[in-house]
């Protein structure tokens, strides 16, 4: 896998959720509790030709990983096949940005291993999930982003995260 780049700056490559937790825990928590507020989030791939693709998905924490599904040979599964770039938006909930606006991006990774895609079938089956083919992917962190409104309420604060890096603080009014 080439390393990914920001401009001409190599950044260290994406990482499990649980290695996030790790080095910042207080912010993947807080954004952890963003990613299960709500059932609905988006997000973006890009399609064969480069173009962006946006499309609603679920996400599932799973033991240390962060996962998302998708059915069988649906077009989001396809793009990550290909490419497994992606930026994942938390639904904003209400508007009040009281707990702030979650974005990730990072590198999916297909989920193979037939003993947990079974795991993951039969948990989903029970509640009423899949019992066809689907996709599984395990989302890699490469990025981390919530933006919040300061208690004070006269700005936004924006907290960032990348592998190996300590948690970066930015306010703007």
């Amino acid at each position: 896998m080439n390393t990914p780049t920001t401009g001409n700056t190599p950044t260290a490559s994406p990482t499990p959720w649980q290695q996030f937790a790790d080095q910042a825990p207080d912010l993947a928590e807080r954004m952890r509790a963003r990613f299960t507020a709500a059932r609905h989030h988006v997000l973006a791939t890009l399609t064969r030709d480069g173009s962006p693709r946006v499309s609603g998905t679920e996400v599932e924490f799973r033991g240390d990983d962060l996962l998302i599904g998708s059915m069988w040979e649906a077009r989001k599964a396809r793009d990550l096949r290909r490419d497994g770039r992606f930026a994942l938006h938390a639904h904003t909930g209400d508007g009040s940005m009281a707990c702030g606006d979650a974005k990730l991006t990072g590198l999916a990774v297909e989920v193979i291993d037939p003993t947990t895609l079974r795991a993951v079938a039969d948990d989903h089956h029970m509640s009423g999930g899949p019992s066809e083919p689907f996709h599984l992917f395990q989302l890699l962190i490469g990025t981390a982003v919530l933006t919040s409104v300061h208690p004070d309420g006269d700005r936004l604060v924006i907290e960032s995260w990348r592998p190996g890096e300590p948690v970066r603080r930015v306010e703007r009014r």
